[in-house]
C-alpha cells in the first residue's frame, strides 16, 4: 500500500463537519503543581482551521455552518475523531458537537 501524507490544507470536511486545531492543555495545576501527560485531561477548545459546506435541506438547499474558520470553540468532550497531523492534534467533529463560540 502506498503512504496517504496528509496536511491541514488537504483536509476538506464534508456537510456539516468542521476540522478543529486542539488547544495545547493545561502543563500545572491552578496551585502550581506540574501534570504529568497520564494526568492531563483532553482539551475541549480549539480552533476552527476548515468547514464543511454545511448540512442539506430537505428541498435540497445547504444549510450554512453557524462558525467559521479561525473561530475559537468548546466542544464536547467525547465527540468527534482525533487526527494527528505531524506534532499537531485535530478534531474532526459534527457542528451540533460544538458547545459555544469562545471569544
Amino acid at each position: 500500500m502506498a503512504a496517504l501524507s496528509l496536511s491541514v490544507s488537504t483536509v476538506k470536511p464534508l456537510g456539516d463537519r468542521v476540522f478543529v486545531k486542539v488547544s495545547a492543555s493545561e502543563e500545572k495545576t491552578a496551585g502550581g503543581l506540574y501534570l504529568p501527560e497520564t494526568a492531563k485531561e483532553k482539551p475541549q477548545v480549539g480552533e476552527v482551521v476548515a468547514v464543511g459546506p454545511g448540512k442539506r435541506n430537505d428541498d435540497g438547499s445547504r444549510q450554512e455552518l453557524e462558525v467559521k474558520v479561525g473561530d475559537k470553540v468548546l466542544y464536547s468532550k467525547y465527540a468527534g475523531t482525533d487526527v494527528k497531523l505531524g506534532t499537531d492534534e485535530y478534531v474532526l467533529l459534527s457542528e451540533k458537537d460544538i458547545l459555544a463560540s469562545v471569544a
